[in-house]
């Protein structure tokens, strides 16, 4: 995929953006999130991603293949210099290496707003993400047993982390 642009993400893209986030709800391999997102959501959604808190997207051939995001861990001062990571690539572009276009994207976006740190969280059974991640330099913190429901079934949530 040599052709995939990344850019800052506008309002126009929304509808692709929340397709492809309902295709990641609907596997089931990256969010607790069970229930898909409808327009208005996704316009609140975005309007908080401003500033600071950017989402980016993945372009091929004028098409959105894959989105990612800059969000707030924690409303609380002392945290202001860690950045939240969300990576969704849609079903049919995954493992192509658009997520680790995605990433180094939004490193350098996060730097230059000031952060020191990204942490995210993702499925121990998503090998695919897991190891986007560690190829990407970020690193195991830990797993929070049972921490979610999906489907009626506890899973577990893996932390993890990288200073910028």
């Amino acid at each position: 995929m040599a052709d995939v642009v990344i850019r800052v993400a506008d309002e126009l893209d929304l509808p692709s953006i929340q397709f492809i986030y309902n295709q990641g709800i609907e596997d089931r391999i990256a969010t607790l999130e069970t229930e898909t997102k409808d327009v208005s959501y996704m316009k609140e959604w975005f309007d908080k991603h401003q500033g600071r808190y950017r989402v980016i997207v993945a372009e091929n051939d004028e098409q959105i293949v894959g989105w990612a995001s800059l969000n707030q861990y924690n409303n609380r001062c002392a945290y202001n210099g860690v950045a939240d990571l969300s990576v969704y690539i849609s079903r049919e572009n995954r493992g192509k290496g658009i997520g680790k276009k995605l990433i180094a994207e939004l490193e350098f976006l996060a730097k230059e707003n000031g952060f020191h740190k990204i942490v995210l969280f993702t499925f121990p059974f998503n090998q695919l993400g897991k190891g986007l991640y560690t190829k990407m330099g970020f690193r195991e913190v830990g797993v929070f047993k049972n921490q979610g429901i999906l489907d009626g079934i506890f899973v577990d949530v893996m932390a993890m982390e990288k200073i910028l």
